[in-house]
Parts: structure tokens; C-alpha cells; sequence
């Protein structure tokens, strides 16, 4: 599994896990609201930092529109700088976006992201951004949302996803999904998601498990 880093003060204990586990990847980013007191990456932070070989992702990285308020120039400048680095160092990034989704497909073509690829993480948005993010050589990850009884709009969407550009994940500790929900998450529950979108998806859940561990270590080349 991959542990996300969301800001530089927290990538010791991420990249802790993964030298402590064969089985943990890390990442190393900064959160698009990760402001109040927290480090804003230097191109050069990103770059010493994410060279570490036990880091297989830049990121988590992207735009929030929903979170924060004000002039955001601050937030799509930190964005350019993670895909710079992810260029420049070959590796593929992990993208959030709520509520910027065509700001983030601007931004990803403009700074090339498509030459490293990467996940647009615990997707929500509608099919065409999934297939511009696609065209950019983007997979798409599901995350326990789509179990969630208001969530119609994703399940129509995550059923028409190629089966080899498609991830699941839990975003834990948030967004556990049923029937633990309102519960605290945790990597564990990663199975109920997988289970129910193969069930949406009319296959089994070994069928599933095993193309999205194959697109895992097709996007994440440097955990393989």
C-alpha cells in the first residue's frame, strides 16, 4: 500500500513506514490546504526529498477550491512546483482536486504532467474529467464514496472506467466505506470498496483485485 505524505513535516514518519514495511511505498507532497504553519515546498525541497528511493510518487498534490478562500495563485504555484519536480525526477504524482477540475486538467497540460502520468486520487468528478485526466495518461481511484447511498453520480462514472486504468484506495482515516461508515478508516477496509465496485461492475472481486494490483505497479514503477 502507498502511505501519502501531505506535508514535509510529516514525511519522516511516512517514509519510517515504508522503510519499516516491504509492503509500504511512500510519497512525499504537500497538501493544496496545507497552509497554516505548515512548510511550503521549495522546487529544491521536492526534488532532495522525493529523490529518496523509498518514495515511488510526488504528492499528494493539486487544488482545493472548496477548503480555501482568497486569491490561490499561492496554491496553483505549489501545484506547478510538485509536477516540475515529479518531471524532473520521473516520478508519477498523486493529484487532488475538489471543486477545480478544470483548473487541474489546465494545469496538468500545461506543465506536461503527462510525462510522468500519475492517480487523480479519490476521484468525485464527472466522466469527461476523467477522461481528459485519462488522455493525460492519469489512472482513476475509487475510494469508499462510492459505497456511499448519495454517491449515483460516481457509481455512473467508476462503471465506465477502463478496467486497466482503474485503482481503489481508502484515504484513510477519512471516508470509511459502508458498513463502516462514520467510522475512522483504515488501509483494512480497502476490501469493501473493492468488493462492492466489482459487484457494480459485474466481476469478481478477484478479477478486480488483481488488475488493480497489476496498475499499481504499472503507474508506481519504482515499487515493483
Amino acid at each position: 500500500m502507498l502511505c501519502v505524505c501531505v506535508e514535509l513535516e510529516s514525511f519522516e514518519e511516512v517514509r519510517q513506514a515504508a522503510l519499516a514495511h516491504d509492503n509500504v511505498f511512500a510519497s512525499l507532497g504537500v497538501h493544496p490546504n496545507a497552509d497554516d504553519g505548515a512548510r511550503d515546498p521549495t522546487l529544491d525541497e521536492l526534488l532532495t526529498f522525493g529523490s529518496d528511493p523509498l518514495v515511488v510518487a510526488i504528492g499528494e498534490t493539486g487544488l482545493d477550491y472548496f477548503r480555501s478562500e482568497g486569491d490561490l495563485d499561492w496554491q496553483r504555484e505549489r501545484f506547478r512546483r510538485h509536477i516540475r519536480a515529479a518531471r524532473v525526477l520521473k516520478k508519477p504524482l498523486i493529484i487532488h482536486t475538489r471543486e477545480a477540475a478544470s483548473d487541474v486538467i489546465k494545469i496538468l497540460r500545461e506543465e506536461r504532467a503527462q510525462d510522468v502520468g500519475g492517480v487523480m486520487h479519490c476521484f468525485v468528478d464527472d466522466l469527461k474529467t476523467a477522461r481528459d485526466a485519462m488522455s493525460l495518461g492519469f489512472y482513476i481511484s475509487i475510494s469508499g464514496i462510492v459505497t456511499f447511498k448519495s454517491a449515483q453520480d460516481l457509481r455512473d462514472v467508476a462503471v465506465q472506467i477502463p478496467l486497466d486504468r482503474l485503482l481503489v484506495e481508502t484515504d484513510s482515516p477519512w471516508l470509511a466505506p459502508v458498513p463502516h461508515r462514520g467510522k475512522q478508516n483504515e488501509p483494512a477496509y480497502v476490501t469493501h470498496t473493492a468488493s462492492y465496485l466489482a459487484e457494480l461492475r459485474g466481476i469478481s472481486p478477484a478479477t478486480l483485485a488483481e488488475a488493480t494490483s497489476e496498475n499499481f505497479f504499472r503507474l508506481f514503477t519504482a515499487a515493483a
